[in-house]
């Protein structure tokens, strides 16, 4: 017996970090409410950074775009990519 006792016994380390619920009822309502206040928190900051980086890029577009000059075109023409149909097979059917 006494061949093992310069063993490292596992159990103690890995049962001092693990976590336990708290006896008292009172506790336990109280560490819930706390995570979900925090889980509220970090929501509520994940929502208001998203809405900054989106108003930060269309204030950046909208900026860009007044600074560049625009060439006047005219408004009735359409612009776009065509391709000709050759054969009839390719052609939709008539009704």
């Amino acid at each position: 017996m006494i061949a093992f006792t310069h063993r490292f016994d596992s159990t103690a380390f890995r049962n001092a970090f693990a976590p336990r619920k708290p006896r008292r009822p009172w506790l336990r309502v109280l560490f819930g409410l706390v995570g979900v206040a925090l889980l509220v928190a970090l929501v509520a900051v994940s929502v208001v950074v998203g809405v900054a980086m989106i108003s930060a890029g269309l204030l950046i577009k909208l900026w860009k775009s007044r600074s560049a000059s625009r060439v006047q075109r005219d408004p009735r023409v359409i612009d776009g990519e065509y391709r000709a149909v050759r054969n009839d097979k390719h052609a939709l059917p008539s009704a």
